[in-house]
């Protein structure tokens, strides 16, 4: 007997609809849910396989252990490998102290799981070296929606893509790591919508773009803040709208006036005619969109990034967001 199973590919986070076949309890058949508003039927190369993963056995069913280092490892008990762990993890903290154990976790976690681990090494272990995908990604980029738009989702869809006039791509490499939104991307772009893309190597996505920025690494703050000195010097802005909704705008103007192009372009590495350019589309597109992960919130600067790039959208006041529009700031 073979039954349909809908569901989503787990892979890079962007939530694509498969439908799984499986027959005697394993899945024999993989595609892409036609109806799904995410990918309309598309998979990328590990949608497609990902029955592989879910079929074949061995993961986390048994615990391994080397006898000595250079040895190959042996199948060990679970219960003695949580007992064996916990022994020589109460022997470094009664030795060394808290900050001699750090926990590493995984984002895919659940949140009871987080909860408990967070419980386990800041409430017993009492150390603060706890780091977690789920931090190191989305902590800056929470922060800088929060100060920014007053809360930390961000206030796009996947449907805007489909009628945005400019995508904005910074910090992400769309082509090989989000490659059903890329499609996604490229079918608008084939519609005439323009591609500006920012990153310090010409990869996938850079090739094509309809204007690539290829910026000094660490310096993506610089180039943010040089946009939009030029969205305002260019008169790219709603002053009604900044007045009615945002706060703190007062002292922008004088904060922008240190980010001429002539000086992001030295600071960045990028002409000063593509800087130019890319403020004028910016401005000059009804609709715009910008695209961007762990290129900037993985930095000691994620949650200024944030800010930044929200301020872009705010100024000109083109960003989706439901009605009503809650109060912004646009104070870092």
């Amino acid at each position: 007997m073979t039954k349909t199973v809908k569901s989503v590919c787990p892979y890079c986070g962007v939530g694509c609809g498969i439908v799984l076949e499986v027959s005697n309890n394993r899945v024999v058949k993989v595609k892409g849910n036609k109806e799904h508003p995410t990918n309309f039927g598309r998979l990328c190369t590990k949608g497609n396989s990902c029955a592989q993963a879910i079929t074949e056995s061995g993961r986390m069913e048994y615990a391994y252990r080397r006898p000595n280092r250079k040895d190959e490892p042996v199948k060990f008990n679970m219960d003695e490998a949580i007992s064996e762990t916990a022994r020589r993890l109460r022997a470094i903290l009664d030795e060394h102290g808290p900050d001699a154990l750090s926990f590493y976790v995984s984002g895919q976690m659940s949140l009871e799981a987080q909860y408990l681990i967070n419980k386990l090494a800041k409430g017993f272990v009492r150390t603060n070296n706890i780091e977690s995908n789920s931090r190191l990604c989305m902590a800056s980029a929470g922060s800088g929606y929060k100060l920014s738009l007053g809360a930390d989702g961000p206030p796009g869809s996947y449907q805007d893509m489909d009628r945005t006039d400019l995508f904005f791509v910074i910090g992400a490499n769309m082509a090989d790591c989000h490659p059903i939104l890329f499609l996604r991307v490229m079918d608008r772009v084939k519609a005439g919508a323009k591609l500006i893309v920012v990153d310090p190597r010409r990869n996938a996505t850079a090739d094509k773009a309809s204007l690539f920025m290829q910026i000094r690494p660490g310096t993506d703050l610089a180039l943010l803040n040089g946009l939009l000195h030029l969205l305002v010097k260019n008169g790219h802005t709603d002053p009604d709208f900044i007045e009615e909704f945002t706060s703190g705008w007062e002292a922008m103007p004088e904060f922008l006036e240190d980010y001429p192009p002539d000086k992001v372009a030295e600071i960045t590495g990028i002409p000063e005619v593509a800087i130019s350019q890319a403020a004028l589309w910016i401005g000059e597109s009804p609709e715009w969109m910008s695209c961007w992960t762990m290129g900037l919130n993985q930095s000691t600067h994620g949650t200024w990034h944030t800010n930044a790039i929200c301020y872009l959208h705010l100024v000109p006041a083109k960003y989706a967001a439901p009605a009503p529009v809650p109060s912004h700031s646009l104070v870092s």
